[in-house]
């Protein structure tokens, strides 16, 4: 039994599980709303939702795509009681999320965010190019113009933020100075880029697309910025041989069998910028012809 732990509507997910449903495979989708109790039956470990139910040791291979594994706690009218057994419970889901890593998996819950200065610093250490980056609270010694800025961690969305709205923080170039100290914030060289390249990395495997971004001024600094009446031009690609050993190097490092990553192609280097566990490669994969979905699901 296959396992697949999503979100509600992610059109990714969907479209590896039609490949599932052609091949004939039985699987499992855990949505985001599952709140699962953990039971045993027949001496087995078993788990049960309002949608979904199975043994753990059941499970032979497991997608971690987004979400997350949630759990009901039992509470007792005693808070003494209700401590000890919070405790209890924890280790008690911390094994089921163990075991069910230990499975054939793409992906893990437990390293699904990873953190992007640790993520740089083991790329150098594997011998990747990336622009010369720093940390600072103020823009007194930011070349203005010829530095970006962005988050540390990952894209954080905005719609518990702001009522009725969804959006993203982009990267953009600091083209003058704060007045003011801020939060310690990641800033790094503006490359002037021939192409943007995202590739999908899947258990040693590399599909590379470039992006012709810097073509457009809308999505010159961001091709997040997606400009759906004049797309950017998408071709499959093939990164050197090289670096698709350090990349296969960093990930071991990293402890990740998929994931998407993003380097810019400027003159004759390759400058790797970051990798996102879960990130999007559905539209790439489209448009290259990679049938990524398909190989996600044979491997599954």
């Amino acid at each position: 039994m296959i396992l697949i732990i999503s979100q509600n509507q992610e059109t990714t997910t969907t479209e590896v599980t039609k490949w599932l449903v052609k091949m004939k495979k039985n699987f499992i989708r855990i949505h985001e709303d599952e709140v699962f109790n953990i039971r045993t039956k027949d001496k087995r470990i078993y788990l049960e939702s309002h949608r979904n139910c199975f043994f753990i040791d059941d499970i032979t291979s497991v997608w971690y795509r987004r979400g997350g594994l949630q759990f009901n706690r039992l509470q007792y009218k005693n808070n003494s009681i209700n401590l000890s057994m919070d405790e209890y419970q924890h280790w008690l889901e911390d094994y089921v999320r163990k075991k069910l890593e230990s499975k054939k998996h793409i992906n893990k819950e437990s390293n699904s965010d990873i953190n992007k200065l640790w993520v740089l610093e083991q790329a150098q250490k594997y011998g990747l190019h990336i622009p010369p980056y720093f940390l600072a609270e103020n823009t007194d010694d930011v070349d203005l113009n010829k530095t970006i800025m962005k988050t540390i961690g990952e894209n954080p969305r905005m719609e518990n933020i702001i009522k009725n709205y969804s959006g993203m923080m982009y990267t953009s170039v600091v083209e003058e100075r704060e007045n003011t100290n801020f939060f310690t914030t990641f800033f790094q060289e503006k490359i002037e880029k021939d192409f943007e390249i995202r590739s999908f990395f899947l258990n040693g495997h590399l599909w590379s697309t470039a992006i012709f971004s810097q073509n457009d001024e809308q999505t010159k600094i961001d091709f997040r910025k997606y400009n759906t009446k004049k797309p950017n031009r998408n071709v499959p690609y093939y990164l050197p041989k090289d670096i698709e050993e350090k990349v296969r190097l960093l990930m071991l490092s990293l402890d990740l069998n998929c994931g998407s990553l993003d380097f810019i192609k400027s003159g004759d280097k390759h400058y790797f910028l970051e990798v996102n566990a879960v990130g999007q490669f559905l539209g790439l994969s489209v448009k290259c012809n990679y049938s990524l979905e398909k190989k996600i699901a044979e491997y599954l």
